[in-house]
């Protein structure tokens, strides 16, 4: 038996409400993403699919927009400054 136990040194990490540590966000904007945001604006299924393609976010972009054109302009505009 060892007398002396050795203790792992764990630390707290935060983490956000979907499981990415806190900080670790996306903060800088490519060079691509103005053009992305007009398309957003003028398109919002267009913008969200030059961002992600066809996955999940594409298509409820396109629920959004017809069921209305602003919530899908705000979806389009967060799918693109979050990614």
């Amino acid at each position: 038996m060892n007398p002396h136990p050795t203790h792992e040194r764990t630390t707290a990490h935060h983490t956000s409400t979907i499981g990415q540590p806190v900080g670790t966000r996306r903060s800088t904007i490519t060079v691509t993403d103005p053009i992305k945001i007009l398309f957003a604006i003028l398109l919002p299924p267009l913008g969200v699919f030059l961002e992600v393609g066809l996955k999940g976010h594409f298509w409820l972009n396109i629920v959004l927009t017809l069921l209305g054109y602003v919530p899908g302009i705000i979806h389009a505009i967060y799918v693109i400054l979050r990614h």
